[in-house]
């Protein structure tokens, strides 16, 4: 199977965010970068499919030119080679123009299969992968917990509400969104580091692929969750103490 898995980098968890000029996204000076998560989980999902059927696993991502060391990483996981779209444009594209370049770059190589995770840490929206697979015209399917792969057909197991479950069988070539969860993510060897050097990873300019980031939704504002909640101590006796508990769950809080 040739299976081509979407990869963004994204600020790491534990960063400190600062608001950029216009409150339109964050500062990225002094913050550290790592891989998307649900994206981890794709990347391994499509190694393990390589293992089981063969073929070549293909990260690709697009981004400015820091986004190749995320590349760097997949390629030390397993994956055979990287495609990177760099442009700096792409820290605050929208999905649309995300997806767009994804596909000029997918849709000029043969694919049984491109995976996703789920949603980005960062923006979040859920999209990108649902409007890759329109424009490169695939069948997909989202909030995926288990892929069987037989033959040229796809049977998935879907994650719904409520604890509910949906099969769906898709012919390939498709596109999948995973979730998180779906397997437990392999670390980067000593050995898959090094080889990771070697392995070959291919650069396109947006105007090498003949596209123009062009934004059809756009962040107006944002801004620190303001603290609103403080902590308040409670004397007396026990009683006093259980009674006023009692008065500020049912009548501040209002959960009983």
């Amino acid at each position: 199977m040739d299976i081509f898995v979407c990869v963004k980098q994204v600020m790491a968890r534990d960063s400190v965010i600062r608001l950029g000029e216009g409150a339109t996204w964050v500062r990225d000076d002094g913050l550290t970068f790592e891989m998307n998560e649900p994206d981890t989980y794709a990347l391994e999902e499509a190694l393990r499919l390589k293992e089981k059927h063969g073929g070549e696993v293909v990260a690709v991502t697009a981004g400015p030119a820091r986004s190749a060391s995320t590349l760097r990483e997949a390629l030390a996981k397993g994956a055979d080679r990287g495609i990177h779209i760099e442009d700096d444009r792409f820290v605050e594209a929208d999905t649309h123009a995300t997806a767009s370049a994804l596909a000029a770059a997918i849709g000029r190589e043969q694919h049984d299969l491109i995976l996703t995770g789920l949603q980005s840490d960062d923006s979040g929206f859920g999209q990108t992968g649902v409007i890759l697979a329109e424009k490169l015209g695939l069948p997909h399917a989202t909030i995926i917990m288990e892929i069987d792969a037989s033959g040229s057909q796809l049977r998935c197991k879907r994650e719904l509400e409520a604890g509910w479950f949906q099969r769906v069988t898709l012919p390939q070539p498709a596109l999948l969104t995973i979730q998180s969860g779906i397997n437990k993510v392999r670390y980067a060897t000593l050995m898959g580091i090094k080889r990771a050097r070697k392995k070959p990873l291919q650069r396109y300019t947006t105007d090498e692929l003949g596209i123009e980031i062009t934004a059809q939704q756009s962040v107006r504002r944002l801004y620190q969750p303001q603290q609103a909640k403080q902590t308040v101590f409670l004397e007396g006796g026990s009683r006093e103490v259980a009674d006023e508990l009692l008065n500020k769950l049912r009548f501040e809080a209002r959960v009983i």
